[in-house]
């Protein structure tokens, strides 16, 4: 038995559906708003084009992210953009919320930044599988690496953030 297609106007409705995730990890990967916004329109056409490349029963959003990671990784080598280029800072990132206090607001920014100083390769791998839920595998596959590398480079990520709390209370303690 055969599956159907997915139609144009599937993805379409699948596009609307998860353009503020991708517009979220296109800012993970480029750090740039304007960037940003390029690298979301581009997945959205290159959808559009290759919709027939959709397999049928995985899904659609883990596809739309390596689509988005695909033009992403075609942007660096047509353009040699350098390593941290653009950086957007971590709180530009936050959606205004006036309910929150703001020793959360600082702690989330806090992580933010700490996670946006970790390498691109760890920072993709810990936005995929922390804030977008992927399994190891579906994130491996989104990023056309073997599972042991995000188990690596989700290790390393957590070494080097609990490095920085750690460092940071350690500091904080010989104050006191």
């Amino acid at each position: 038995m055969e599956e159907r297609k997915i139609t144009s106007s599937e993805v379409r409705q699948q596009l609307a559906a998860h353009l503020v995730r991708l517009w979220r990890y296109a800012m993970v990967l480029s750090r740039n708003r304007d960037v940003a916004e390029e690298l979301v329109q581009s997945t959205c056409v290159r959808a559009l084009e290759r919709s027939a490349q959709f397999t049928p029963g995985t899904r659609i959003d883990r596809w739309l992210f390596s689509v988005l990671h695909s033009v992403w990784i075609n942007e660096l080598r047509a353009r040699r953009v350098r390593i941290g280029q653009g950086f957007v800072a971590s709180d530009e990132l936050i959606a205004p919320d006036h309910q929150q206090h703001d020793e959360e607001r600082m702690q989330f920014v806090q992580v933010m930044q700490r996670v946006g100083q970790l390498p691109e390769a760890q920072r993709n791998a810990v936005f995929l599988v922390y804030v977008e839920g992927f399994t190891y595998q579906e994130a491996a596959e989104t990023l056309a690496v073997p599972v042991g590398t995000i188990m690596s480079r989700l290790a390393a990520a957590r070494a080097t953030l609990a490095n920085a709390v750690n460092g940071r209370s350690s500091t904080q303690e010989k104050r006191l």
